[in-house]
C-alpha cells in the first residue's frame, strides 16, 4: 500500500506542544487567554485573536520544527512497515512550507532535516500548499494513488475518507470525527495494528 502520513499532530504532538508554550508565552506577555473546548484552531482553544496566535507561531515555529520531538515509536513502525514493502509519503500542509521565498525554503529545509535527525524513512515528501494555489491534501492522495492516509485535521479527515481510508491520530479536537472508511487510532504501534486491518480487509473486499 501507499501510505500517506501527515506531520503535525501525527508525528509529532503539537496539541501539547501549544498547550505548553502559548499558555507560558501569554503569561510572559501579560495576554488574557482562556483555555475552553479543545480545537483543532489555536485562537479557538485559548479564546484569542488572530493577531496573537500569529505572533505566537512567527516566533516559535522554526524552534517547534527544529527540536519537537518526534511521537514514540513513530520511526521504528514506519521502518516496519516500509521493511513489509508499504511506500511512504509524507503529506504535509506545514505552516510557511508552501511560500515560494526565503521563508519558504528555510521551513522546507527544516522540515527535510528533522525527518532525517528523526530517522524517519519514507519514499516521497509533499508539501500540499506548494503551488500558486492551495492545493488541498485530498489532490495530493488522488493525484499520488494514496491508498492509507494518517491524518488528525478533523477538515481533512472527513474529507480525504471519501477517498480513501483515513487513520485518524487521536486528538480532543478530533474527537467527534467518524465516519465510514475512518479509523481511530491512540499511538503509532496502534496506527501498525489498524494498516494490518485495513490491508486485511481491502483484500477480503477486492
Amino acid at each position: 500500500m501507499r501510505i500517506g502520513i501527515d506531520i503535525d499532530g501525527v508525528l509529532t504532538d503539537v496539541q501539547q506542544y501549544t498547550v505548553d508554550y502559548f499558555t507560558r508565552y501569554c503569561v510572559q506577555n501579560n495576554i488574557e487567554y482562556n483555555i475552553g473546548e479543545s480545537d483543532y484552531e489555536l485562537t479557538k482553544t485559548f479564546n484569542v485573536g488572530k493577531e496573537i496566535d500569529d505572533d505566537f507561531w512567527y516566533e516559535h515555529i522554526f524552534s517547534y520544527a527544529e527540536n519537537q520531538p518526534a511521537r514514540a515509536f513513530a520511526p521504528e513502525v514506519i521502518k516496519k512497515l516500509k521493511k513489509e514493502g508499504h511506500e511512504i509519503y509524507i503529506i504535509t500542509a506545514r505552516w510557511l512550507s508552501g511560500k515560494n521565498d526565503e521563508t519558504g525554503e528555510r521551513m522546507r529545509n527544516a522540515v527535510e532535516k528533522w525527518l532525517h535527525d528523526n530517522d524517519i524513512n519514507y519514499d516521497k515528501l509533499i508539501f500540499s500548499k506548494l503551488k500558486e494555489y492551495d492545493e488541498r491534501k485530498i489532490e495530493n492522495c488522488v493525484s499520488n494513488k494514496i491508498d492509507l492516509m494518517i491524518e488528525d485535521s478533523p477538515q481533512n479527515i472527513t474529507e480525504l475518507s471519501t477517498v480513501c481510508p483515513v487513520i485518524c491520530f487521536d486528538n480532543s479536537y478530533n474527537k467527534e470525527v467518524e465516519g465510514n472508511n475512518i479509523y481511530r487510532c491512540y499511538s503509532w504501534y496502534d496506527i501498525y495494528n489498524l494498516v494490518n486491518k485495513v490491508l486485511h480487509e481491502k483484500i477480503i473486499t477486492s
